[in-house]
């Protein structure tokens, strides 16, 4: 809420910037209606402005949009907004009804032909100055922070419920590090701005940018003194002074966009009634209608609610103002005093569960420090104990509840139990209780939805815990730790967080009663924790020499593509630019006449479009090295060695559970999943993870054809069953089959175009994807695929049922019960719908593969922990775990992880595991 009080207080919204954040919000879970149309943008969008005029209480608002016509900056340089996707069909489809919804509110439209929504805000937020209003431009622009004054801000709206955020003058030059809000545009001009394509100077980002600030005052001022600069940087600047230029000019929010000042055109007012009937019964919007003409009071009185409610249970739920920390009974103790210590453990030790959580000065395991920890055992109370910033002192604290989490009769209840798991190991403390994580319960209910504890206490308890940045402020380099609090300030803040999760264990344990949910928490999810956190925490070692040599090689690689590019192109071009790299091939060289355009009118060069001309012209194939090179280059080769831990020497990923709805885990710091593998120039990148010492080598173990055994044993087809069983080369046996020929008689091409279509069923590709996956007509690719299901009739049976098993029961289920609900199964829209159904095929397959892999790591974990060897599991990527094992026990290790790996669920095929060992990760693959 914002606390400054106006008697004429103005909001302008920035229309598509809220649109498209409406949209995306709903991207997991799109709202429907009965049509088939996607509201999602619609339903945010109205619920924006419901939230700005309840909680912020306008006197005046305004709505903006961008104009279609070509703007003055396209004019002036062709490429702006070059690289910008196209708008999705569904949001072109909402737009109309945006427009509709807020006419119905009484709340004026400024679109002006040739002007962006932000020169016609900030020539209205000018205007509004002179008139004595308090202005709030509603963005998440950076560009608007040239605007503000001691009178006009911006609004950054709140992500998915959170808090918004209010910059003025002080917080725009914080952000950027400038002296004065004026040299936003200068900022811009010197490190341009890859979402509009301003180009800027090259080398120059934004502290860079801020640095030369500091010392020239504007780009002006850089540009008269280039003589003071060095080197490679002098170079850019001189070289690319006019397009500095250009950049600010692009960047200049004008102030001169022909709109008139009407202040009583702006006025907040009540809404047309019959216009909101009409919109919101066509859009179905039944909750909203009632929220908005429940009554007669004013309507900044009459909306209640969230942001964002973006998941099923939001939208089936009465929405309801949030009861926070002082509406509520509670008894919040501060743990101090040795006695009261004592007095805490007696209550713990009777009682059989307790919630726990920590408090540190980082989120990051490695580095943090125990500020303190917090209990909770029963609703309403908690105790919150500090430790000093001492390592052995708040260990000797730690300890004297060491009884409390060797008790194997309870339980530990935490959110998150991962990063508390490896505060304690860090402080030598062994838990040994049941464990409950509210996080991953929540996960295994609604998998699709999100997790945080704070969604979850408002979703389930109707309660809005105490934010964290109230405490040590909002993120960014100024933002503080708890450990530069007092145990006083703290004390309510981590009781609460106690409390709540003991509160959240007892809504979600008794959900987890249906079907199998509680078996894959239990069985799955929370004993592969340990397995994670003790991976995370090993780490793994990284050779930062040769990353650095494979940089400079990458390097001239790339110089090299250009030059060819350009050889091949017959002139220099902006290779990123993808409207100069369109204009290029398909006006100039006329590689094909079968092009696509984006809405903008531009030609689409994404890289799906490109790979279909790749036999058109040599050029496509350089383009698409030259990209593959760079994104290689920046996303790995340069980023790892950053990665690497000063304490450690090692990379230390974070393994999320709670992120893929399918099961799979997911990583970050660095992105393990996605690593390349297919080609050579990628591969190199896994030569860079080594073992630990001369002592160790890396051992990588992969699940063979692991989805097809799934599909196979899942859907009991007999020959593809046979075929495993028989342990015969599953794409020869079914190229054999489709063709009609001898096993002996498969040709490679056979082969491939039987392996295409095994991998295809998988995601229900149909003979569209397999003509262009194969580049065949797709009359071949359909005989092809007809061929394949006469052989393989079970497969074709499983998915048909699998689709109507879906439609009745709304989710479909693992082999080990893990569920996917597919809300939009029965959806009137047919892409909708499609997509609904490939999931219902693929979920349970990708699904079951994650349960298996996640499974055997707990097994191989168990038995090398219970055995006490010296090697390690660090790494899992997709079907593959990787370990830094012992070179004394090779063999021994080896025998371990084909044994558990092949038996971790048993199956009507078998599991087929290879084992390879090298001194690098590419070797041992």
């Amino acid at each position: 809420m914002i606390s400054q009080e106006a008697p004429k207080k103005l909001f302008l919204l920035d229309a598509y910037a809220l649109i498209f954040r409406a949209y995306y919000a709903f991207i997991r879970n799109p709202r429907i209606n009965s049509k088939g149309l996607n509201t999602s943008a619609m339903f945010g969008f109205t619920n924006v402005l419901l939230d700005i005029i309840r909680n912020e209480k306008p006197s005046h608002l305004a709505v903006v949009f961008d104009s279609h016509e070509t703007t003055f900056r396209e004019e002036a340089y062709a490429d702006y907004k070059a690289n910008r996707d196209e708008t999705p069909e569904d949001i072109k489809l909402a737009v109309p009804y945006i427009f509709r919804i807020i006419e119905a509110m009484n709340i004026p439209i400024y679109q002006v032909g040739g002007f962006e929504a932000d020169d016609v805000i900030g020539t209205l937020a000018k205007m509004s100055e002179k008139e004595g209003f308090v202005t709030y431009m509603m963005t998440s622009d950076k560009d608007y922070g040239q605007l503000v004054s001691d009178y006009i801000f911006i609004y950054k709206p709140g992500y998915q419920g959170g808090s918004a955020e209010i910059l003025g003058q002080k917080e725009v030059c914080e952000k950027f590090n400038i002296d004065r809000v004026e040299q936003v545009i200068d900022l811009l001009g010197m490190m341009g701005d890859a979402v509009d394509n301003i180009p800027g100077i090259p080398g120059v980002g934004e502290k860079t940018a801020a640095k030369l600030l500091k010392e020239f005052g504007s780009l002006e001022g850089l540009l008269a003194n280039t003589d003071k600069l060095k080197g490679k940087q002098k170079e850019n600047v001189e070289n690319f002074r006019d397009q500095a230029i250009l950049s600010k000019e692009l960047a200049t929010i004008h102030l001169g966009a022909p709109v008139e000042w009407n202040e009583d055109r702006m006025r907040v007012r009540l809404p047309d009634e019959q216009k909101i009937k009409d919109v919101f019964e066509e859009l179905e919007f039944r909750t909203l209608l009632k929220r908005v003409l429940g009554d007669a009071a004013p309507l900044g009185e009459l909306v209640q609610g969230n942001l964002f409610p973006e998941t099923k249970e939001t939208k089936e739920k009465e929405i309801q103002p949030k009861l926070t920390i002082d509406q509520v009974p509670h008894q919040y103790h501060l743990v101090e005093e040795s006695a009261a210590i004592d007095e805490l453990v007696e209550t713990l030790i009777k009682s059989q569960y307790f919630s726990f959580d920590t408090e540190t000065d980082a989120i990051d395991a490695i580095d943090a420090n125990l500020v303190g920890f917090s209990f909770s055992v029963s609703p309403g109370n908690g105790w919150y104990i500090p430790v000093p910033q001492d390592f052995n002192e708040a260990k000797e604290i730690l300890q004297r509840f060491q009884n409390v989490f060797a008790d194997t009769s309870k339980t530990l209840i935490a959110q998150n139990y991962k990063f508390d798991y490896k505060i304690l190991l860090k402080y030598g403390i062994a838990v040994n209780n049941k464990i409950f994580d509210t996080m991953l319960a929540h996960y295994i209910i609604s998998p699709d939805s999100k997790h945080g504890m704070d969604y979850l206490s408002e979703l389930y308890l109707n309660y809005t815990p105490v934010s964290i940045e109230t405490l040590i402020g909002k993120k960014g380099k100024n933002q503080g730790t708890m450990a530069d609090l007092t145990p006083a300030q703290i004390c309510d803040y981590a009781a609460e967080d106690a409390d709540v999760t003991l509160q959240l264990y007892h809504k979600l344990e008794p959900e987890l009663s249906a079907g199998r949910l509680s078996e894959v928490l239990h069985q799955v999810e929370l004993p592969l924790v340990e397995v994670l956190a003790d991976m995370e925490l090993e780490g793994v070692r990284i050779d930062k020499e040769f990353l650095l040599s494979y940089s400079k090689e990458l390097e001239e690689e790339i110089y090299k593509l250009e030059s060819a590019i350009h050889s091949a192109a017959g002139e220099i071009f902006n290779i990123d630019s993808p409207k100069q790299l369109g204009v290029v091939l398909f006006e100039k060289m006329k590689i094909s006449d079968q092009v696509k355009k984006t809405a903008g009118g531009q030609y689409s060069t994404s890289e799906d479009v490109l790979a279909k001309f790749a036999h058109s012209h040599p050029i496509v194939d350089l383009i698409l090295s030259y990209r593959e090179l760079r994104k290689l280059k920046s996303t790995y080769v340069d980023a790892l060695p950053g990665m690497i831990h000063p304490k450690t020497g090692r990379v230390h990923t974070n393994y999320m559970q709670s992120v893929a709805a399918t099961g799979r885990l997911s990583s970050n710091n660095p992105n393990l999943q996605n690593i390349p593998i297919r080609t050579a120039r990628g591969k190199e990148v896994r030569r860079a993870f080594i073992a630990k010492d001369e002592h160790h080598t890396i051992v990588s173990a992969d699940y063979s054809q692991v989805e097809l055994r799934i599909i196979a044993a899942l859907s009991g087809d007999e020959n593809m069953c046979a075929a495993f069983l028989a342990g015969e080369d599953i794409h020869r046996a079914t190229a054999a089959k489709v063709f009609g020929v001898e096993e002996k008689d498969v040709t490679k091409e056979m082969r491939s175009k039987a392996k295409a279509v095994n991998f295809g069923i998988i995601y229900g590709q149909g003979a569209f994807g397999l003509s262009q996956n194969l580049g065949i007509s797709r009359t071949e690719a359909k005989e092809i695929i007809d061929s394949y299901f006469k052989q393989f009739g079970g497969l074709k049976q499983y998915q048909h049922s699998g689709i109507e098993n879906a439609r009745k029961l709304g989710y479909v289920e693992t082999l080990m019960g893990r569920r996917r609900y597919l809300p939009d199964i029965n959806s009137a829209n047919a892409v909708v719908r499609g997509f609904a159904e490939r999931n219902a095929i693929n979920a349970p397959i990708q699904g079951t593969a994650a349960d298996i892999i996640k499974k055997a790591m707990i097994d191989i974990h168990a038995e090398m922990k219970g055995r006490q060897m010296r090697s390690r599991m660090v790494m899992q990527v997709h079907d593959e775990l990787v370990f830094d094992a012992h070179k004394d026990e090779l063999d021994t290790l080896k025998d371990l992880i084909q044994r558990r790996m092949t038996q971790a669920v048993a199956m009507r095929v078998p599991l087929e595991v290879e084992i390879d060992q090298g001194p690098n990760w590419l070797e041992a693959h």
